[in-house]
């Protein structure tokens, strides 16, 4: 068997027993916290597999409960994710559920914002800590986190997807996979980019003040 990295070998410095189980879960709970906007009333965790045989033994559902809440694997306040989530009064929910022909450590985060807002991010932690996303807003995708992402809800308006990716031309910056999505029964777009470069906050900036961008997020590797 071939290693591409030394990682792939000891797995990755965690808190629990399994490198799927515990860091990956983290690290997708954590993918969909930033996806999701980060300010976070509520999460619905729909678990699959082996995830909703396993997650209590495994600690799988501390990880992803921290993993929302912007713990990493490595940080031993995993532990005390149930403690730390009631008292900052975050609700949540741990529901096993067949999400369909998915990998069998997959979850779908149905994440409720505090200002109202519903963002559903679905992933698979595909072993040694290592994960890929498949679904945002029902919207299929394929990001391992390995490389920024940036997510916009803009106006679905002409020349706004062209004025984003004409800034990221001007910088050099190089488009990995894209997603673009028409939000049903609204005039409201959504836009999933994997970038093959980092984006600065002075470009950020300039994408978020872009006319009829009403949000505009990086999800940085």
């Amino acid at each position: 068997m071939k290693y591409n990295s030394v990682f792939e070998i000891i797995g990755p410095i965690m808190v629990g027993p399994s490198s799927s189980h515990t860091a990956g879960a983290a690290r997708l709970g954590r993918m969909a916290r930033y996806l999701s906007g980060g300010d976070i009333a509520s999460v619905d965790f729909l678990l699959h597999g082996s995830f909703a045989e396993t997650y209590q033994g495994h600690g799988t559902d501390k990880a992803l409960l921290a993993g929302i809440m912007d713990i990493d694997s490595s940080d031993y306040r995993l532990r005390d994710a149930f403690e730390l989530a009631d008292d900052m009064g975050l609700n949540y929910n741990f529901t096993p559920a067949d999400l369909g022909d998915v990998h069998p450590n997959t979850v779908k985060c149905v994440i409720t914002t505090k200002d109202g807002d519903t963002v559903s991010v679905t992933g698979s932690s595909i072993g040694g800590g290592s994960v890929v996303i498949t679904c945002i807003d029902d919207i299929h995708v394929y990001f391992t986190g390995e490389n920024p992402i940036l997510v916009t809800k803009h106006k679905d308006t002409p020349g706004v997807v062209s004025n984003i990716t004409y800034l990221l031309y001007k910088s050099m910056i190089n488009i990995g996979n894209m997603r673009v999505n028409r939000i049903e029964n609204t005039d409201t777009a959504a836009m999933y980019i994997e970038l093959d470069g980092k984006i600065d906050k002075s470009l950020l900036s300039s994408i978020r003040d872009i006319d009829g961008i009403t949000r505009a997020i990086l999800l940085e590797a």
